[in-house]
């Protein structure tokens, strides 16, 4: 479970910085994990990005 959660959150950072490990995306057993807090984190970017456009949008 404790190897799960730091490949999770590895994958978190990593999509924030805007870099993806392709071995850790590839490992057998913690693979998966890293990929959904990859992709969680890059949810998290676009729905800054977006959050930003409207308060942008807003003040135009």
């Amino acid at each position: 479970m404790d190897d799960a959660l730091v490949a999770y959150g590895a994958g978190r950072v990593d999509a924030l910085a805007g870099c993806r490990d392709a071995e850790r995306a590839r490992h057998p057993e913690t693979g998966t994990d890293y990929r959904r807090g990859f992709l969680d984190g890059r949810l998290e970017v676009f729905r800054m990005f977006a959050q930003v456009r409207r308060i942008l949008e807003e003040d135009s």
